[in-house]
């Protein structure tokens, strides 16, 4: 098993700052935000982000990441580009670099629902796309990964398996997230197993933060309304330690990647502490 650390979580930190430090907290990898993203003054997760390759002109970026690689001594464990499925051409963009880099695997982005087409045209099209992606990957020696994330229509490892049923797992397979399964779509009440069971060969890749269910007040009927927030590995209610020993009880030796969201703990801080507590979990779980 081997630990990344997914690059939008540290938005204060360049490309080369990243490599720096996670070199020498001990991490094994890194996995690359890809956006074409709003300016900010101030870094942010999602606008500003420092630690963000644009997607327009990857390619020209290409020989950075294997050089960045090269010289911190760490594998890069993907490419994460927000690329939806539909979006061929630059799925293909991705991809290409993904292979020059070494990464290998790309995550894509599944539609969400949407009120004025069904759940089954959705659906229909997500696999068409899919199919088309296995195509352009293939040939590369690259794959697409496919993230099981609330609020889309691939929110469970059911409909995540039904979608890529039948499609060569070398060249297309799954994304699973405990923080995402955490806010919805998880399998299995009292294990974590039943959701890794149910990808099978399809489980490609394993991300890794959490999550917390919130009172968000009371309306006039005395309804109690809910909301989720981000939460620490220690503090939310994804069971870090019960999802290693269920990544062991299936067999997964593969890349478990860390985004992180929070800001209780200044930065470097917060990451040291991250993958502590990821290798702990990990040792406990029977992992060498």
């Amino acid at each position: 098993m081997r630990f990344s650390l997914f690059t939008g979580s540290c938005p204060e930190w360049t490309p080369d700052e990243v490599a720096q430090h996670c070199a020498a907290q001990g991490w094994d990898g890194v996995e690359f935000r890809i956006a074409d993203q709003a300016p900010s003054a101030t870094p942010g997760f999602w606008a500003g982000n420092r630690a963000t390759f644009p997607l327009t002109g990857l390619e020209n970026d290409a020989a950075r990441l294997v050089d960045m690689s090269r010289r911190s001594g760490l594998a890069l464990s993907g490419l994460a580009p927000y690329v939806p499925l539909a979006d061929h051409a630059n799925a293909e963009r991705v991809l290409r670099v993904a292979a020059q880099t070494g990464a290998h695997r790309v995550r894509f982005t599944s539609p969400k629902p949407a009120d004025d087409i069904g759940f089954d045209a959705l659906f229909t099209k997500a696999r068409a796309d899919l199919e088309v992606l296995q195509e352009i990957a293939r040939p590369l020696g690259a794959q697409v990964v496919i993230q099981i994330h609330h609020g889309n229509i691939v929110s469970t490892a059911s409909c995540a398996r039904r979608l890529v049923e039948g499609l060569d797992p070398q060249v297309v397979a799954v994304m699973h997230d405990l923080g995402n399964t955490t806010i919805e779509g998880r399998e299995g009440l009292l294990s974590l197993k039943m959701g890794l069971d149910i990808l099978g060969p399809y489980l490609a890749h394993v991300h890794i933060k959490n999550a917390v269910w919130q009172a968000a007040g009371t309306d006039e009927d005395g309804v109690v309304q809910w909301k989720w927030a981000w939460a620490t590995l220690r503090k939310g209610m994804g069971d870090v330690k019960a999802y290693f020993r269920a990544l062991k009880a299936v067999g997964y030796d593969g890349w478990v990647t860390l985004e992180e969201f929070t800001t209780e703990l200044p930065l470097e801080e917060r990451l040291a502490d991250d993958l502590a507590f990821l290798k702990s979990s990990a040792a406990a779980a029977g992992y060498p």
